[in-house]
């Protein structure tokens, strides 16, 4: 049994130091690694990922993390992530990581994601250029996802992502901001992979459990939805 802790949609700030450290400081009683999906900061400053990385420094077990849209906002995604990285969270972007947990290996991979919405309501690679490129990012992420998970060599293969990969989570957020929630090529990627467990957080007013089209368990980790300072899934090895 692999216990994953996870948490989304932390929004970090200066002001919000050591908000979090009390729950997380008996984390290795409960977890064996802890996922961060993303909006880790406000605004995507290095200042907010300095505190993150203070929030989150020694706890205990292996930090893994996304980057949110949030966290891109202050386009300094180099220093957030090397701010991250110096306090010991390893972040994820079209790659991934084996940890050896009890015996067995737990695979890890992660992207931020991107919009574009599900099918049937869904945009499209057509039109105008700006329509292209917004549609063509996700399949890009889509497709890093896709490879990054299959090249792990694990028994658990756990995906890791803010935007969601199914609409199933979304349910409370309101239907007209769905394509900006997630698409369904993130769900394709998980399903053709053999993935345990999918995680992601941005859906605020959404609900904690999906399931992919082929049947993989979804998860909203998002603070707002958990409301707990972290959640813990159990997986069979």
């Amino acid at each position: 049994m692999i216990r994953i802790a996870a948490v989304g949609d932390v929004h970090l700030g200066p002001e919000a130091q050591g908000r979090l450290r009390p729950a997380l400081e008996h984390l290795p009683e409960h977890a064996d690694v802890l996922l961060l999906a993303g909006d880790l900061t406000r605004h995507g400053t290095p200042e907010e990922a300095r505190v993150v990385a203070t929030e989150f420094r020694d706890v205990g077990v292996p930090v893994l993390a996304v980057l949110g849209n949030h966290d891109h906002h202050g386009d300094a995604v180099p220093e957030v992530t090397e701010a991250l990285s110096e306090g010991g969270i390893q972040v994820l972007e079209g790659d991934g990581v084996v940890l050896p947990v009890d015996g067995h290996r737990l695979g890890v991979a992660g992207v931020k994601g991107f919009g574009g919405g599900f099918e049937g309501r869904c945009a499209s690679a057509f039109g105008e250029p700006e329509m292209k490129a917004f549609v063509g990012h996700t399949i890009e992420i889509a497709g890093k996802l896709q490879s990054a998970l299959g090249s792990l060599s694990c028994d658990i293969r756990v995906a890791l992502m803010h935007y969601s990969p199914v609409p199933d989570t979304l349910h409370g957020e309101p239907l007209e901001i769905y394509p900006f929630l997630g698409a369904y090529q993130l769900g394709e990627a998980v399903d053709a992979t053999g993935t345990h467990l999918a995680v992601h957080g941005h859906a605020h007013a959404g609900c904690e459990r999906g399931v992919t089209p082929g049947g993989v368990r979804v998860r909203n980790v998002a603070q707002p939805v958990i409301r707990s300072a972290f959640t813990v899934y159990c997986v069979e090895a």
